[in-house]
């Protein structure tokens, strides 16, 4: 579940709009306490509303089974 160096340097939180880095299988967004799944194909789901709290992804580990 990597994601490319080229696609990490472009992406930013749907919310506010700064900086994410990923976290196991997860981009995580520090300023809106934010955890968005990365899915099976190295896809990040960026969708607020199906965003994580911060904290459920760090209990789970920062894993998930979510899928396309």
């Amino acid at each position: 579940m990597a994601l490319s160096r080229e696609l990490l340097d472009v992406l930013a939180c749907p919310k506010c709009k700064g900086g994410v880095r990923v976290k196991g299988m997860f981009v995580v967004c520090g300023r809106c306490r934010l955890a968005y799944p990365i899915l099976e194909s190295s896809v990040p789901d960026m969708i607020i509303e199906d965003a994580w709290k911060l904290g459920e992804a760090e209990k789970a580990g920062f894993r998930h089974r979510e899928k396309l």
